[in-house]
Formats: C-alpha cells, structure tokens, sequence
C-alpha cells in the first residue's frame, strides 16, 4: 500500500467518525523544510555565531 492509497483510507474513516481529515502527503513538507532551517537559525544565534548570511550557511 502505497501513501496515497493509506491516505484515502485515513480520509474514509475520518468521514465515518466526523473528524476532520488528515493533509494530503506532501501538503506540510515545505513547512517542515521551513521550520527546520528558522530551527537551525535560531541554533546559530544561540551559539553566538550569525542568524544569517553565508555564515549560517548549512554545514558551517
């Protein structure tokens, strides 16, 4: 089974119980991407090095 095929089930009982249904795959990715880097960011300027620029840079 693949994630989409899963999803239309989670979309089906979610109907049957009248829950809200639950996002697309996919949909929350670039969200994740971006929480992740403000994530890292935030871990910079705790470390005294600079939130942004080349500096903060990933794998610096």
């Amino acid at each position: 089974m693949n994630a989409m095929q899963q999803h239309m089930i989670d979309v089906y009982r979610a109907a049957q119980r009248g829950e809200t249904p639950p996002p697309r795959p996919g949909d929350l990715d670039v969200r994740t991407v971006r929480e992740a880097w403000t994530y890292r960011r935030f871990r910079a300027v705790l470390a005294g090095r600079p939130g942004d620029g080349p500096a903060a840079a990933p794998g610096n």
